[in-house]
């Protein structure tokens, strides 16, 4: 019913920057919540990001003033800006959406997208 594809994910040095997206995609009315996670080797999987359509975004410490998460509603995509980013940063980034009003009216959860993976290192 409902997929997501990230994208914008690599390699890149300490202190650089990237940008990902995710876009959703199926018989979707409107999305409530959309985030970004990440797990790393060997870790389990932890909150990077959360951004509500109304706006309100909720960052995990290890990431406040380096990363900004945002989103376009019209086209169902959330976006993850990372900035300063260091080594300690490197895992698969997953994105998620919440609450999702269905064409037709039905609501479905948590659905994930299949991860991208970023790497930081010199």
């Amino acid at each position: 019913q409902v997929q997501l594809v990230e994208s914008g994910g690599g390699l890149v040095q300490p202190g650089g920057s990237l940008r990902l997206s995710c876009a959703a995609s199926g018989s979707i009315f409107s999305i409530n919540g959309m985030g970004w996670y990440r797990q790393a080797p060997g870790k389990g999987r932890e909150l990077v990001a959360t951004i509500t359509s109304g706006g309100r975004t909720n960052y995990a410490d290890s990431v406040k003033g380096r990363f900004t998460i945002s989103r376009d509603n019209a086209k169902n995509t959330v976006y993850l800006q990372m900035n300063s980013l260091k080594p300690e940063d490197t895992a698969v980034y997953y994105c998620n959406a919440d609450n999702v009003k269905l064409v037709g009216g039905l609501y479905g959860y948590l659905y994930w997208g299949q991860g991208t993976q970023v790497t930081v290192s010199s």
